[in-house]
């Protein structure tokens, strides 16, 4: 082989070389850049599907209480891993518990005057959105036996009326409704909370209550419900909102994101709620 050709093959062999080499690189490179790009995928898919796991804790007012026990199943179920925890009660006493330091991540009131109580002491996150409204109905025993037909029947002598507190949503209302109409009653008792006031009835130890809509349809057959226009007048705002020091904020907004969506107002409708 002349000096000439043994030069030529050597320079092919090393451009050989040189090629197979940085087809390698450019494999390793490729290799390391799809790496690179589904390590980088992989945050952010995690990051679009948030696991909510933890205890939310919810305030809530009383005639609340059968649409969000609903409402916390469905939320459970729709994230594993997550407990929905209620206390029902009037919203006055729930207002006092939460600024009283008690330990809760919303609060959905029956009132704006009661979330008001939540609002001034600076303990709620954001401002409080309303989510549904409530009418007042009057509940009698089943088949009506006093033939109760408004609002001024329940002023008549030997009927025993059950009102609830005037500091509950449900009594301010009630006694809107009646100052509205130039009428005085004098309840045989006043109740902390509507259930409380509704139960009177269903126990017959009333004849009869002035409670929402809500709680009469509750009671199914237990009760009666007669509608009075006055109640037009007195319909009551629910709001609802974060609180500031939330033991679960990232759940509790998610529940809240329930409450308001689409298939939380129906849920809420359902029950006999007002649409905000």
């Amino acid at each position: 082989m002349t000096r000439s050709a043994r030069r030529t093959r050597r320079t092919l062999q090393v451009a050989g070389a040189g090629a197979a080499a940085l087809l390698a690189l450019s494999a390793c490179s490729s290799s390391d850049d799809s790496s690179a790009k589904s390590d980088s995928a992989a945050p952010s898919a995690t990051d679009s599907a948030k696991q909510l796991s933890g205890t939310v804790t919810v305030f809530a007012a009383a005639s609340l209480k059968e649409s969000f026990t609903t409402l916390g199943k469905e939320f459970e179920k729709a994230h594993p891993g997550t407990k929905v925890t209620f206390s029902f009660g009037g919203s006055d006493s729930l207002a006092a518990g939460i600024t009283g330091g008690a330990p809760a991540d919303v609060f959905a009131a029956a009132s704006p005057k009661t979330m008001a109580i939540v609002t001034d002491k600076k303990d709620a996150a954001g401002t409080p959105s309303t989510f549904v409204r409530n009418q007042l109905e009057i509940a009698t025993l089943p088949g009506n036996p006093d033939k109760v037909s408004s609002l001024k029947d329940l002023t008549r002598s030997g009927l025993k009326v059950v009102l609830c507190d005037k500091t509950v949503p449900c009594g301010a209302a009630a006694q809107k409704a009646l100052d509205a109409s130039k009428l005085e009653l004098t309840p045989v008792s006043y109740e902390q909370d509507v259930k409380s006031a509704l139960t009177k009835v269903e126990l017959k130890e009333a004849d009869a209550a002035v409670v929402y809509k809500t709680d009469v349809k509750a009671a199914g057959d237990k009760v009666e419900g007669v509608e009075f226009p006055e109640s037009a007048d007195a319909i009551n705002d629910y709001p609802i909102a974060l609180l500031k020091d939330a033991p679960n904020a990232d759940a509790a907004k998610a529940f809240i994101e329930l409450v308001q969506s689409a298939e939380g107002q129906n849920v809420l409708t359902a029950a006999g709620f007002l649409k905000p």
